[in-house]
């Protein structure tokens, strides 16, 4: 029978493996214990990318938040001097740019990293506002309909709710060919699967049952389907790997050892995602998991005590998270988007004991967004 999940990358055999920076004050010893070594600063999230550069991670998840820590963007231009093979996953959170100077800022950072540049679209709340889900939605879908046009049209003509716009798409024109940079987008609500069916190309997970993560790629295989497509799929989520099971176990309990949970719920709420679906579901399936917090054989929710969005980690030996990441790969993931605490610890102890067992790629080379010598405005292209 014909599987329901149905992916772009069907036939590549390996994955995307990206770490992740910790931009927001996500980096702890201690989860719910601020430690002033691991804030949020240029220094220390700059260690972390260049880290993962070093283990030859592929990609890097640069988040996006209103709290002490490094503006994306920013970050993102500060990076590109200072890496050269790794590519950067920057969280676009749409709504708080012009949508054209927006589709400016990413061409010149596509161009500093010579196609290194993969987004992630974020729909949440803007600081100080509330808006609905299909407002948040729909507005979403405008900026992204907006940024390609600009990288695939010769003017940018859009006639929108939020946006209404006529304008030459030279400035916006992107390093990456073929459609762009990639977008990579997470959601769970019926309006954020709608837009990521219509107009993503990597859909993002959160950790849940491998059933229920199998029933929401197929559902999102076919709405995409509707619109005559296919995209990727991906997962968010937390390792603890130690030699031993026995020891990455006890990493997990000595984790949440010092955790009070009504500052775990404080940290939680910062976060401008912290009432979503998504949040709400890995919220609900932890009340069912076992006595140690864990869902199924291996994923352990204690994280999720104490953060808002990914809030389950992979915990076993080395040959068990292997195993695990090769099944999700089975079901259909292409990409992963792993974190630890602290960051740069656990960033060696992946890369030391599972990376050298995967094998991996980096899908926007495998789509043929990067090629060699693009004609662009900022390259070899006639100036106008």
């Amino acid at each position: 029978m014909t599987s329901p999940i149905r992916i772009r990358s069907n036939d590549l055999d390996a994955v995307e493996v990206a770490w992740f920076s910790a931009l927001c004050g996500d980096d702890y010893r201690y989860l719910g214990i601020p430690d002033g070594s691991l804030r949020s600063s240029w220094s220390h999230c700059r260690d972390i990318v260049q880290t993962a550069e070093r283990l030859h991670y592929n990609n890097v998840l640069l988040p996006s938040g209103y709290v002490p820590g490094q503006d994306t963007l920013t970050f993102a231009g500060g990076m590109a001097a200072l890496t050269r093979e790794i590519s950067l996953l920057v969280a676009v959170r749409c709504g708080e740019y012009h949508p054209p100077m927006l589709g400016r800022a990413i061409a010149s950072l596509d161009h500093m990293l010579e196609g290194r540049l993969t987004i992630n679209i974020i729909s949440s709340d803007l600081p100080g506002m509330t808006w609905s889900s299909e407002e948040r939605y729909a507005r979403s879908s405008e900026v992204i309909q907006i940024l390609k046009q600009g990288w695939t049209q010769d003017r940018i003509r859009f006639e929108g709710q939020y946006y209404q716009f006529d304008l030459a798409a030279d400035p916006v024109k992107s390093y990456q060919q073929n459609g762009g940079p990639l977008l990579y987008f997470g959601g769970t609500s019926e309006p954020a699967r709608q837009l990521c069916a219509e107009h993503c190309d990597v859909f993002l997970m959160w950790p849940e049952t491998e059933s229920m993560l199998a029933e929401t790629m197929a559902d999102l295989s076919r709405r995409a389907a509707e619109h005559g497509r296919e995209i990727d799929f991906g997962l968010r989520i937390h390792v603890i790997v130690r030699e031993t099971e026995r020891e990455a176990r006890e990493a997990a309990r000595e984790l949440v050892s010092k955790l009070d949970d009504s500052k775990g719920q404080e940290i939680k709420h910062r976060s401008q995602d912290s009432r979503s679906l998504g949040v709400h579901r890995q919220n609900v399936l932890r009340e069912s998991a076992d006595s140690e917090g864990y869902l199924e054989p291996l994923i352990w929710s204690g994280i999720g005590r104490a953060r808002s969005g990914c809030g389950s980690a992979i915990v076993g030996d080395p040959g068990q998270v292997a195993e695990k990441l090769e099944r999700y790969r089975q079901i259909g993931m292409r990409a992963f988007i792993l974190s630890g605490y602290p960051h740069l610890d656990e960033c060696e102890l992946f890369a030391r004991h599972v990376l050298p067992q995967l094998k991996t790629a980096k899908l926007a080379d495998v789509q043929g967004r990067r090629v060699p010598n693009p004609v662009t405005p900022l390259t070899t292209a006639e100036r106008r």
